[in-house]
């Protein structure tokens, strides 16, 4: 099987991007072709201070490795590193069209705040080039948050057009959610999404210190109750830290309740703050040693020829398929 699947490198990196992303990644690098990539091409879509971007991408490769993946067994390279993404992306433009890509949610509410005059074209056509990331690896497997199934369905559809067009020349890509931690809500609000924009005191970010780590999990919301169970509707805080607990643990949400049903607020709390802090303490220091081993920059540069090697190929099929070669 093929594995793709990669992280846009604006704002800082939550505890929900670990738990959605990064933990899972390396589980696939034994049994599978795995290709892990950083979106760089894709936080161009919104404005991005130039020098904070290179040292995002510099951090997430750093989280990569920390996180595990080996890249003796797991092709980490940079988006714009490999020409053949903005290639086939040029290509796959006029297979997807406008009212399809009007009904993306993502779109939606990104653009619903934004002057008509001030949406760049990259953030209307944000899936086509998402397609062309999974289509050039011939992936088959791709592990991605709840918010980005939309993208892959919609790829689906391409895939679909093309091939009946022109013959099985793309392979069909199938979206992976994971079970348990799929979505990890705010602290402060849980009924919002842990976000990268940095507004929220509830949102963990990778970066935080320990203590600032504990401190937010603390005072996280929770309910004038003192039930501790799974109930997204009229306990989310709880459910949320109860997600967070479960999925950092690589147990079931039931099992968790179980274990705190005859807790405290305060004991369930603690308990939930030393298990993250137990996990993204050693995760932060080795990061932190990725950097300073100058690696990063070796596995970007061997990434990106082992990965151009395979985005050619397909590159060189679909330009075939089309007339241009």
């Amino acid at each position: 099987m093929r594995v793709l699947s990669g992280i846009k490198p604006t704002g800082k990196l939550t505890l929900g991007n670990y738990i959605g992303a990064l933990k899972n990644f390396a589980k696939y690098q034994n049994e599978n072709e795995v290709f892990i990539f950083i979106a760089d091409l894709h936080a161009l879509t919104l404005p991005i201070d130039p020098e904070e971007l290179r040292n995002n991408i510099k951090l997430i490769t750093a989280f990569y490795l920390a996180a595990g993946l080996d890249p003796e067994k797991v092709t980490i390279f940079k988006q714009s590193d490999v020409s053949a993404h903005a290639e086939l992306n040029c290509i796959l433009q006029n297979y997807l069209y406008m009212g399809e890509l009007n009904r993306m949610t993502q779109f939606k509410e990104k653009s619903q705040t934004m002057d008509n005059n001030a949406i760049g074209l990259g953030l209307f056509t944000y899936p086509v080039l998402m397609a062309s990331d999974i289509l050039l690896y011939e992936a088959n497997k791709v592990p991605v948050g709840e918010d980005q199934v939309q993208h892959v369905e919609i790829t689906r559809d391409l895939v679909n057009r093309f091939n009946n067009r022109y013959g099985k020349i793309l392979v069909m890509p199938e979206p992976e959610i994971a079970k348990v931690g799929k979505r990890i809500m705010s602290l402060s609000e849980p009924t919002k999404k842990m976000s990268k924009s940095e507004n929220d005191k509830g949102d963990i970010f990778l970066i935080d210190d320990l203590s600032v780590i504990r401190k937010k999990i603390m005072s996280a919301v929770t309910d004038s109750g003192s039930e501790i169970k799974v109930d997204i509707e009229n306990k989310p805080g709880i459910t949320n830290l109860l997600t967070i607990y479960a999925a950092l643990k690589d147990i079931s949400l039931e099992a968790a309740e179980l274990e705190f049903k005859d807790a405290r607020y305060g004991d369930f709390k603690k308990a939930v703050a030393e298990t993250v802090i137990n996990i993204i303490g050693p995760f932060q220091e080795r990061a932190r040693k990725v950097i300073e081993s100058g690696e990063v920059d070796r596995v970007l540069n061997e990434g990106a020829i082992k990965a151009a090697k395979v985005a050619n190929i397909t590159l060189h099929k679909v330009q075939k398929a089309v007339g241009l070669k």
